[in-house]
């Protein structure tokens, strides 16, 4: 027989168990991964041949465009381009304006305080002689999208 602390752990633990099933991790505190799903990517765009290119009255091309438009299609979104400076482009990153970045950044870029950074999916030789590694940028918190990402970049990764 239990008695009433029993019961009360038991009815505890019982609760904890339920809330866990309902919880993904990781999570989007924004939602970006369901919304974009069937739905709408934003991205922000920087013109940076070879990596991005950006013309007036043309959809943006380049290297890092065409992962993006791949990655939309594998998860049924269309693409909301918005071509800019990286400055302007990383403030409405930060404030879920876009949801990615992309222009050529590198991992040494200066705005990892401002975004996600995913892990680098292609490198080169830098002028200097060392390696060059290419990141995008998505918006900080929203790391089911930036797993989704990640994963897709991975099965494409580039050495150069």
């Amino acid at each position: 027989m239990l008695n009433n602390f029993s019961k009360a752990a038991l009815a505890v633990l019982a609760m904890l168990l339920m809330c866990s099933c309902s919880l993904q991790i990781p999570a989007d505190p924004e939602g970006t991964l369901d919304r974009i799903s069937s739905g709408t990517l934003r991205v922000g765009v920087s013109h940076n041949p070879p990596w991005t290119a950006v013309q007036t009255g043309q959809e943006p091309a380049g290297r890092e465009a065409d992962l993006v438009r791949e990655f939309a299609a594998n998860r049924g979104a269309t693409i909301e381009w918005t071509a800019g400076g990286e400055e302007s482009l990383m403030g409405r990153l930060e404030h879920g304006e876009l949801d990615l970045v992309i222009g050529g950044l590198t991992k040494k870029s200066p705005w990892s305080d401002k975004a996600a950074l995913t892990q680098p999916y292609a490198e080169e030789r830098a002028p200097d002689g060392g390696k060059q590694e290419y990141v995008m940028a998505a918006r900080m918190g929203e790391n089911a999208f930036l797993r989704e990402l990640e994963k897709f970049l991975l099965d494409r990764k580039e050495q150069g």
